[in-house]
């Protein structure tokens, strides 16, 4: 299931036996869906006792050479590559996800609603990060994609008015949403809170040369309020109050609202995927789980992908209905469950072959489908 480019890099870094320890470890996520320790080393296809097993697992979780930097950003970047023009713009979400002790700071590129991630840490403590560790996780972000035009984007976290003039010093695009007590100011007015602006459902306000701080030395930038229209009964709780240097209220609207990509991405990490919740490792570990997840989850979008490009989903999921907005499956639900449906076909293939026996009239469906199995499961 690992994207066969993938190899090229990984075996720069990693011996035979490593690199083969990881492709197992990846499979075991696709077909498993769990990365708690435990669990993977009881599905190890190791002939060594299941203890054994276990301490092979973290011993690889402990190797210098499954570095992210080191690993997986000349992986990420071919990617970016593949479906990026240079010079063209990139959203880069910035987001923060936390379970029992485990706090992790994430950055990420949006794509076609969904989020591929590119760098991340361990905050050693609870809550909110700060500018210093916003700072640290997104440096290595621009130096890698400095080919291409970013604008970064954060939810009510990243609202400091420090890490906006840090980011439009080097030119980098942000929308970064405010909190409603926070307090601007136009020229020639008195400081006020965002709350005191009149908003009603519908509403789209853009404020040019306006101050979020009260602080001296910060410059000028320009402020976004919108409130989505109530849309087939559902209406939004609040109103997005964003802060931004993009030029107009539309493009700072259209691309705050691609944040959405890293909550689903969170989600595929979590209860829609790999249930990373449930990792019990150490921070040492944990951030190089989180890289076999990066593998495994890029591999399985690349995967589900072509399925839809040669239009073989349909034997992986429902088609979508005519009258839907929305996509019933992402190209990484598609790639995922296309490999489960294979893992499937292996085990079961004498019984599926008697059961295909006794009903002749349908042989060239059968036909038809095990040769879409073959072009699903060819490697990238």
């Amino acid at each position: 299931m690992l994207a066969s480019f993938y190899q090229n890099f990984l075996e720069k870094y990693l011996n035979k036996a490593q690199l083969i320890t990881l492709k197992m470890l990846v499979w075991l996520l696709q077909n498993q869906k769990q990365v708690k320790i435990e669990r993977l080393a009881a599905t190890l296809p190791l002939p060594i006792q299941q203890n054994s097993r276990r301490r092979h697992i973290q011993r690889f979780l402990t190797l210098n050479a499954l570095s992210v930097v080191l690993l997986w950003f000349p992986m990420i970047e071919a990617i970016i590559n593949q479906h990026f023009k240079q010079e063209s713009q990139l959203t880069i979400a910035m987001d923060r996800t936390q379970w029992k002790e485990n706090n992790v700071l994430m950055v990420s590129v949006i794509y076609q609603k969904r989020a591929w991630p590119i760098y991340w840490c361990l905050l050693e403590k609870e809550g909110s990060s700060n500018l210093t560790e916003q700072q640290k996780v997104l440096r290595p972000v621009i130096r890698l994609l400095k080919k291409y035009k970013l604008v970064i984007i954060g939810d009510r976290e990243f609202h400091s008015v420090e890490l906006a003039q840090w980011l439009h010093k080097q030119n980098i695009g942000f929308v970064f949403r405010q909190k409603k007590d926070t307090t601007f100011w136009q020229k020639r007015q008195k400081f006020q809170p965002l709350s005191s602006i009149e908003i009603y459902p519908g509403i789209r306000s853009f404020y040019t040369d306006v101050k979020v701080t009260q602080k001296q030395g910060f410059g000028w930038f320009n402020l976004a309020v919108y409130w989505k229209r109530k849309y087939r009964g559902k209406q939004n709780k609040e109103a997005w109050y964003l802060l931004t240097n993009l030029p107009d209220l539309n493009t700072a609207i259209k691309i705050y609202s691609q944040r959405f990509g890293i909550e689903a991405m969170f989600r595929d990490c979590k209860t829609g995927g790999y249930n990373l919740e449930s990792s019990q490792a150490n921070p040492d570990r944990l951030v190089r789980i989180i890289l076999l997840i990066a593998l495994a989850m890029t591999s399985a979008w690349l995967h589900g992908q072509r399925t839809k490009f040669q239009k073989l989903d349909s034997y992986i999921c429902r088609q979508e209905e005519k009258n839907r907005n929305e996509k019933r499956h992402s190209n990484f639900w598609i790639g995922l469950y296309g490999q489960n449906w294979i893992v499937a076909w292996h085990e079961c293939q004498a019984w599926v072959e008697e059961l295909v026996g006794f009903i002749r009239n349908k042989q060239a469906y059968y036909q038809r489908g095990l040769r879409a199995m073959k072009l699903i499961q060819q490697a990238l």
